[in-house]
């Protein structure tokens, strides 16, 4: 690339002149490239160790003049390729103007500035596409791990790191790039030239530690290898890199989606040094991520920026330090004391935000007040000025509140809606859930209770009236330990919807949405999916138990939220355990409330818990093996012999404990989850298991340590619960002769906490990170090993080959992922398919897999061979081949007879394999468009089978003229039960099934013979057998046309075939045919030819192919000079005769009189070895390839 002129003193003290003219240098670097000896060895160890190969370029060009000392450095490459482009630039453009000039600094001044002008105008450019914000130094970095590694441009480095890679036990000092998509190091130490390319989709373990062998090292382990990397200057900002890209990278397993830079980060003041936009990026990612969780906010909320400062709390009367948070649509603050203060200000709340008078007591105060007539006072702020300039751009951007009030409508009218005015809607204000909770419904005509529990309940909203008064009320409250408190102690009843929704940040939400959920409803309901069907089952399901899904009312409700949710999210839809939760939360809740309680849960606090494959559950269960072995080590390998852990655990985890534990009890471990988060379930879970140590460690095996925890669980009461009891289905049926000591769950949470409590969030968080790698590259393993036993009856392949051929077809499909295809990833990838076809590739992918690994090389006909193939495999017509096709196209090649072979080569002539475009003549494409073939040709079977076996014995078939009805009367319910029974048997094919071939397909069908056979060391047998098989199988096609057309022969061949003297008196119907063919031999085997540079070399090989075919029994010499023939410029002219045709049994009879075809396609051929050579060269093939230097110094020379 051009760069901003520089001086350079020392010309030739690591570099090499390979170049030179009276005004500029081209120049090498030693150590690149061939040769250069003992100093290249030595600079090229320096280059990498110093990194200044980062900052130099391998090449140069230099400005230079006769009498000056001092070379101006004006151009830089990383390849010879860019360089020579430069160089030759120079030389048309500037070198015979600045000839004439007389003054060597009129030369440099020149120079200097008509770079300095390519330089501005690529700037120019550029900002109209993309602003480029990384430094200098980084974009050489990116250049050189783009050279050194072969990746495309699609490829984008985030950062790199010097640091030592342990091969054995010497350690290579080196650098590691980290990219989107790949680790890669790179070592040249003295000739040792050391590289590693590991995708990140194939790390299955990424962990940090310190060993006397590797002393603070970094493990990157594989499937197949572990990776040991040390010696960083700051090991803690690498590692958290590499946990970023790792799970990136999970996450493209888990939704095929490829990564997306966040174009909406605010721009730098200046060009940070060696911070690569993309790094600040993933800087950024990592501090939203932290910002949402900590305040359970939504997924698109950005943290503008943070600051120290002190809040003024006035239920203490005094000054709390912490961090102020702004982000676009709230104001956070939380206390740098864990637990002591936490507050949320949505900037809809905010009515005035102004600066208070400075002093010394209170310096750089702010004062914020809210609608609801609260004010926050927060001081000791670094930068008042922009932080209330800041507040105040957001708020000019926050739409006005009057958009966001959730009363219902029935509440705020004076009159209450007639039934006509929600006519046709499933969901609206009138419905009794719309506007309360399913408690509530049922519980309004009931008695008031004044015993001593609901006493104790008024006690309890009591105490929360006070809290509000105190601390406020709503979003804006403050959180304290003693709201923990309140809550560890128990909701009240008539207050739990409101603070679940308060605490998980489902309030926001439904604040910003108005009218969301029922639009969603509307959309939703009547739709049929997988989703709607599963979520019918469950309904009557869901808490049977509980009178209020013992009607219509609490059903209907359950059923539309779930509904809703489905269609909201399709990638997760419904899973069984939402049912439960979304259950409780009616109870609790109206609709709409509940709605965005449920989002809250499966999108922020529980992810991935309820798609598919339960991947948060299994996490998270992981992480519950993990500390039952760190906390109650003894139990833990008790537990893991009986394999009871990964069975309890799952469903304590998707349900919140709800069941498995009584409604009253669990209940409260959901208040208190709304509250913590997920360490609470984790601090409950272990403190079970810990009451219950002594009876599972004397279990003897699964069953009794799971009646332990069972009955266990089930006696765990609420003594504080208003509400009438509910009997607990698992209770009733686990309950012994001796019931065991009542568990009060009080009691139960007071004691996890006391236990367990010191259990932080950060911890957790770092532990799913380890167990998320592990999980989803098992269930990958578990996905391939499902694909491998399903195949292994449908294909003669090892099931290690299987295994491999997965893998490869598999990447395929994930790099277009990242680095784009023709089509999305997303097109391609449907997780509710079968293993088997879940995965797909397009035509150009599946050319790239069929080149590598096909046995029948064809040149440069291995392309169309593949369009070929790829059109026969593909069933559906949708552009897209799943695995399981593609092994069925690549196991007839390999493991078919000659029969099997000759069958899959014979179909690929036919159509739809042979598409419209390649049989160009006019007559060939009416004979395709005519004739009566299929026009979704299987690879297995044959519409012509499938007519046969259509009727059904004693069944007659009517004739066009005959009688709808009578038809209709024929096929009745048994005649589709039988159509679908044939369906499913598999249709064996005969070759007396396979149509026949024309004389357009059977040229074609003779090309790709005349390909298949170079660089096998029977080619020339193998081209005389072919030409001889040619020639008699015309001949065949000939006879056969007088028997099939008897006089319209003659009448045919007049009409379609120019005749002349000669032949008119000797007349020879296979000579036209002769004619066609051996043009299309000669054409053919010219191709390969064009590859040559020599015209004398083109001329030589084009008479040898021209003599194979001549030598053979066509008699090519003997051609008329009036026949048309069948060459590229002459084909528009050219007539085939549409009545000749032959069949496949002709076919194979006449191959089998050559024994060296025959040997040939008996032959077995080996796969191992064309898979080898495709998985070495996977990191060749990720760019296009260009000529190697070597080449391009030849050419220049």
């Amino acid at each position: 690339m051009w760069i901003e002129p520089e001086e350079v003193l020392l010309v030739g003290a690591l570099w090499v002149s390979e170049r030179a003219n009276p005004f500029f240098i081209l120049q090498r670097r030693r150590g690149h490239g061939r040769g250069g000896g003992l100093s290249g060895l030595l600079v090229g160890t320096l280059d990498v160790v110093l990194d200044s190969s980062a900052r130099v370029a391998p090449y140069r060009i230099l400005l230079q003049t006769a009498d000056s000392q001092v070379y101006w450095n004006i151009a830089c490459g990383s390849s010879r390729k860019e360089i020579t482009e430069h160089w030759d630039w120079l030389e048309s453009n500037l070198l015979q103007t600045i000839s004439i000039f007389d003054n060597d600094e009129d030369v440099i001044t020149f120079v200097k500035g008509k770079i300095s002008g390519i330089i501005a105008e690529e700037k120019r450019l550029k900002q109209g596409e993309e602003q480029e914000e990384d430094s200098g130094k980084f974009r050489e970095a990116e250049l050189k791990m783009r050279r050194l590694f072969g990746m495309p441009e699609e490829e984008k480095l985030v950062n790199y790191y010097s640091c030592s890679y342990w091969k054995g036990r010497v350690p290579r000092q080196g650098w590691v790039y980290l990219s989107i998509n790949h680790l890669c190091f790179y070592s040249f130490l003295l000739g040792k030239e050391v590289t590693l390319v590991i995708p990140w989709m194939e790390v299955t373990q990424l962990e940090k530690n310190a060993t006397l062998v590797f002393p603070e090292s970094i493990r990157v382990s594989t499937r197949h290898t572990e990776h040991y990397f040390s010696m960083f200057l700051n090991i803690n900002d690498t590692f958290k890199l590499m946990e970023q890209l790792a799970n990136i990278a999970m996450r493209q397993l888990l939704d095929n989606e490829a990564f997306a830079a966040d174009r909406s980060l605010p721009k730098p003041c200046k060009t940070l040094k060696n911070v690569s936009t993309l790094k600040r990026d993933f800087d950024a990612r990592a501090k939203n991520e932290r910002y949402r969780a900590m305040f359970r906010l939504t997924q698109d909320e950005r943290l503008d920026g943070h600051t120290d400062c002190t809040l003024w709390t006035p239920f203490a009367k005094m000054h709390i330090v912490g961090q102020l948070f702004i982000s676009n649509n709230y104001i956070c603050f939380s206390s740098r004391e864990e637990d002591l203060c936490q507050l949320i200000i949505p900037l809809r709340e905010v009515s005035i935000v102004e600066k208070a008078d400075s002093s010394s007591v209170l310096p750089c105060p702010v004062s914020i007040s809210t609608k609801n007539k609260m004010t926050f006072l927060f001081a000791n702020l670094k930068d008042r000025e922009f932080l209330v300039q800041r507040i105040s751009d957001f708020l000019q951007r926050t739409p006005d509140s009057s958009w966001f009030d959730t009363s219902p409508p029935s509440l705020i009218g004076s009159s209450v809606p007639s039934d006509s005015t929600y006519k046709g809607r499933h969901y609206h204000s009138g419905l009794p859930t719309a506007s309360q909770s399913l408690l509530q419904l049922f519980h309004q005509n009931s008695p008031e209770d004044l015993g001593p529990k609901a006493m104790k309940e008024k006690m309890k909203e009591e105490a929360w009236n006070i809290h509000f008064s105190e601390f406020g009320r709503g979003v804006c409250m403050y959180r304290t330990s003693r709201t923990r408190e309140l809550v560890l102690n128990g909701i009240p009843e008539c207050l739990r919807g409101e603070l679940w929704l308060l605490f998980s940040g489902a309030q926001n939400e439904l604040a910003t949405h108005p009218g969301y959920y029922g639009d969603l409803v509307e959309q939703a309901m009547g739709m049929c999916s997988l989703a709607t069907d599963e979520i019918e089952r469950d309904l009557h399901r869901s808490m049977p138990e509980h009178r209020a899904f013992q009607n219509e009312t609490g059903i209907a409700a359950l059923r539309r939220v779930l509904t809703a949710y489905a269609h909201r999210n399709p990638g997760i839809g419904y899973c069984q355990a939402m049912n439960i939760v979304t259950s409780v939360l009616l109870l609790y809740c109206t609709e709409e409330q509940a709605f965005w309680l449920l989002v809250a849960l499966c999108e922020r606090m529980l992810p991935d818990y309820y798609n598919t494959r339960v991947v948060g559950a299994l996490v998270d269960q992981g992480v519950f093996e993990d500390l039952t072995r760190s906390s109650l080590p003894q139990l833990y390998e008790h537990m893991q012999e009986l394999g009871v852990i990964s069975t309890i655990s799952l469903s304590w985890f998707l349900t919140l404990f709800l069941s498995v534990m009584p409604f009253d009890s669990a209940v409260l471990l959901v208040d208190c989850f709304f509250y913590e988060g997920i360490k609470v379930i984790f601090q409950v879970a272990l403190t079970v298991l810990l009451d219950n140590m002594d009876a599972l460690l004397s279990s003897s095996d699964e069953g009794e340590a799971m009646t332990v925890l069972g009955r266990y669980l089930d006696n765990v009461v609420n003594k504080q619960t208003v509400a009438p009891p509910i009997p607990h289905l698992h209770a009733v049926l686990t309950s012994g002769d001796e019931p065991p000591p009542e568990i009060d769950i009080f009691d139960l949470i007071k004691s996890s906490y006391e236990k367990f409590g010191s259990l932080s969030s950060d911890v957790i968080e770092q532990m799913r990170f380890k167990q998320r790698l592990k999980v989803i590259q098992s269930l990958e393993d578990t996905a391939k090993r499902s694909v491998v036993r399903a195949m292994m009856t449908e294909s003669a392949f090892s099931i290690e080959e299987l295994e491999e051929l997965y893998c490869l077809f598999k990447s395929k499909h994930m790099t277009s992922c990242y680095w784009g295809s023709s089509s999305s990833a997303a097109e391609r990838h449907d997780p509710s398919l079968p293993y088997l076809e879940q995965y797909r590739i397009d035509p150009v992918q599946f050319s790239q897999l069929f080149s590598a690994l096909a046995p029948w090389v064809c040149g440069g006909h291995t392309t169309t061979l593949s369009s070929r193939l790829f059109r026969l495999l593909d069933q559906n017509q949708d552009q897209l081949v799943n695995f399981k096709e593609f092994i069925t196209g690549l196991s007839g090649m390999y493991h078919g007879d000659m029969t099997e072979k000759l069958k899959l080569l014979y179909k690929l002539h036919l159509p739809p394999a042979l598409s419209p475009q390649e049989a160009e003549s006019a007559l060939e494409a009416t004979h395709f468009f005519t004739e009566d073939e299929p026009e979704e040709s299987s690879f297995l079977s044959d519409l012509d089978t499938f007519q046969q076996q259509e009727v059904a014995p004693g069944e007659e078939v009517k004739d066009k003229g005959g009688d709808v009805e009578e038809k209709k009367e024929v096929k009745d319910y048994r005649y589709y039960l039988r159509m679908w029974a044939k369906e499913k048997e598999p249709k064996k094919e005969t070759i007396k099934d396979l149509p026949r071939m024309n004389q357009e397909q059977f040229i074609e069908f003779c090309k790709t013979l005349y390909n298949m056979f170079s660089e096998d060391p029977s080619e020339q047998e193998l081209y005389h057998a072919i030409a001889t098989v040619a020639s008699l199988l015309l001949r065949i096609g000939e006879v056969g046309k007088k028997f099939g057309n008897g006089g319209k022969m003659q009448e045919t061949t007049s009409q379609t075939l120019p005749i002349s003297a000669e032949q008119e008196e000797e007349p020879d119907e296979g000579t036209s045919g002769e004619a066609l063919l051996c043009q299309a031999l000669a054409d053919a085997q010219l191709e390969p030819a064009v590859l040559q540079t020599s015209d004398e070399e083109n001329k030589d090989d084009t008479e040898s192919s021209y003599s194979v075919v001549s030598s053979g029994s066509l008699l090519c010499e003997d051609i008329a000079h009036d026949t048309v023939l069948i060459g590229a410029e002459q084909r528009q002219g050219s007539t085939l005769d549409v009545d000749w045709s032959i069949t496949f049994e002709q076919v194979l009879a006449s191959l089998l009189t050559e024994p060296v075809l025959v040997e040939y396609f008996e032959r077995k051929m080996d796969i191992q070895a064309k898979m080898a050579t495709c998985k070495a060269q996977r990191v060749v093939e990720r760019q296009v390839s260009s000529p190697s230097e070597q080449e391009l110094m030849h050419h220049s020379t």
